[in-house]
């Protein structure tokens, strides 16, 4: 699909992951051999950032200001696209189809996405992105 496009960010509507923004990575129109459905590569939040303010120590802030991420792979079905879009240069060649085949990869590339999630937090940018969904 045309508006599914690398950078932009979408809402999951079914499953573990109902209501989590993700940004997709790498979408799929065609389809694959293990996945024969158009479908996307996309980094999530599994666990949001807490609320920070100026009282709170910095060990108490850095602690709160930590992300929890996933990785998926996602049926174009299930995803509700938005009308933002994150720019993340370091992801493009960390998600692969082979990234979920062994589990340490699959690991490592979450330590990456984890660090490129919280660096964007840390520098203030995309706000939205980084606040849970309240419904």
């Amino acid at each position: 699909m045309k508006f599914l496009k690398v950078g932009r960010v979408a809402i999951i509507t079914r499953g573990r992951y109902a209501g989590k923004k993700v940004v997709i990575i790498q979408p799929l129109d065609t389809g694959s051999k293990s996945h024969p459905f158009p479908h996307a590569l996309v980094a999530g939040i599994e666990r949001y950032p807490s609320s920070v303010t100026r009282r709170m120590s910095k060990a108490r802030q850095q602690k709160r200001s930590k992300v929890k991420p996933f990785i998926k792979t996602i049926n174009y079905n299930h995803l509700m696209p938005t009308r933002y879009t994150l720019e993340l240069e370091g992801l493009k060649g960390v998600l692969t189809n082979d990234t979920f085949k062994e589990p340490s990869q699959r690991e490592d590339a979450k330590k990456t996405v984890k660090k490129a999630l919280e660096e964007r937090y840390q520098s203030g940018k995309n706000r939205w992105f980084f606040t849970p969904l309240r419904f």
